[in-house]
């Protein structure tokens, strides 16, 4: 039995993710599964929303949840065992008006994770991705001029 460890993680923040993920097999050894839950949203139709916002929630939605199993995968293969579980949303399978960045970055991890099953069948490693209907998520009501508050965590 382990005792657990609190560690912080933006996941949108790729720089760091390797390091944490270090600091993680450090600690423990190995991860048995791992569950990509972050996600990061905006409402706003598309010539209203930055490219620089487009970025920001691809990083957080597709490229934080590969780089951490990136980072975490070679241990797991090593193990020939483990589980990986995406928790995803309806909006990577169909897309919505308004939610163009979000359902496009959500498109992209379900292609990515679904490779990812096929390719890790011959290790005995476990790939899942869920793809609930829409849920109540935490929001901030956005200020005037403040695109980053009328972002959904």
């Amino acid at each position: 039995t382990y005792a657990p460890k609190l560690i912080l993680l933006d996941i949108s923040d790729i720089n760091c993710i390797r390091d944490v993920a270090k600091e993680i097999l450090n600690c423990y050894g190995c991860v048995d599964i791992l569950i990509n839950n972050a996600s990061m949203k905006v409402k706003g139709a598309v010539q209203s929303i930055s490219l620089e916002l487009d970025k920001k929630i691809m990083d957080a939605n597709y490229f934080g949840p590969i780089t951490l199993t990136k980072a975490i995968l070679p241990n797991m293969i090593s193990r020939r065992t483990g589980q990986i579980v995406l928790i995803n949303s309806i909006q990577g399978k169909i897309g919505i008006p308004f939610r163009a960045a979000y359902a496009a970055s959500k498109h992209a991890a379900v292609g990515f994770f679904d490779c990812l099953r096929a390719e890790m069948e011959e290790f005995d490693i476990s790939v899942s991705t869920v793809n609930p209907t829409f849920i109540c998520s935490y929001h901030r009501p956005p200020a005037p001029g403040n695109w980053e508050a009328s972002i959904w965590k």
